[in-house]
């Protein structure tokens, strides 16, 4: 073995790329693990090789990699995390951003449904009818945002804001989009009170 060349020691030719001599003295280093001696003739070998190419770059025969002229500095970047939209949001809105289970989507769903339809199909379908199944969509979505941490405060808060925000944006766009579609009989009133459920139905399932 002593008369052989680092190239022929470590069994690769003389063209082999930088992976296949690491390959060939990881596969040698573990064949001759017991053996002390043929380890140091292995690893003469493998800084022989390194020495030979960084010489024949000098000499512009070939280019050498970086990681072969300086193995140290390969820094292995950390894996990245992958976050989830909730995740990569700020902190406030992480703290009121829920996560909802399909009960908690549900449940609350078919309540502002049969609101809904009792608002737009009920024979009687008066102010007094839209008052009270606003009340009703109101104690909906206070209850149902109020079980998921207790917080009642915060639950009527919530639900105000979406209460007020729905009449008034309803109201607005029902004031532009009703007259020029006639064939919806809705009235305003109507459509801006389906349009607080659906509001409402959002918050009590999404936010917390």
């Amino acid at each position: 073995m002593s008369d052989q060349s680092p190239y022929e020691k470590l069994g690769v030719s003389e063209d082999a790329s930088f992976d296949e001599i690491q390959d060939a003295r990881n596969r040698l280093f573990e064949q001759y693990s017991g053996d002390s001696k043929s380890v140091e003739i292995i690893e003469a070998a493998y800084d022989a090789i390194l020495m030979d190419r960084l010489r024949m770059r000098q000499e512009g025969k070939i280019k050498v990699p970086e990681r072969i002229r300086f193995p140290e500095l390969r820094v292995q970047s950390p894996p990245k995390e992958n976050l989830t939209p909730r995740e990569q949001s700020p902190v406030w809105l992480q703290k009121i951003l829920d996560q909802p289970s399909g009960t908690d989507v549900l449940l609350p769903g078919v309540w502002f449904l049969g609101l809904s339809a009792i608002s737009v199909f009920y024979p009687a379908a008066g102010d007094q009818v839209l008052q009270l199944a606003l009340v009703i969509g109101v104690g909906t979505s206070i209850f149902f945002l109020n079980r998921k941490e207790g917080r009642f405060g915060r639950a009527v808060l919530f639900t105000l804001v979406g209460l007020i925000i729905g009449l008034i944006t309803g109201g607005l766009i029902a004031g532009l989009l009703l007259p020029q579609i006639p064939a919806i009989s809705f009235t305003a009133n109507q459509f801006s009170t389906v349009l607080t459920f659906i509001l409402l139905w959002l918050i009590s399932s999404f936010l917390r």
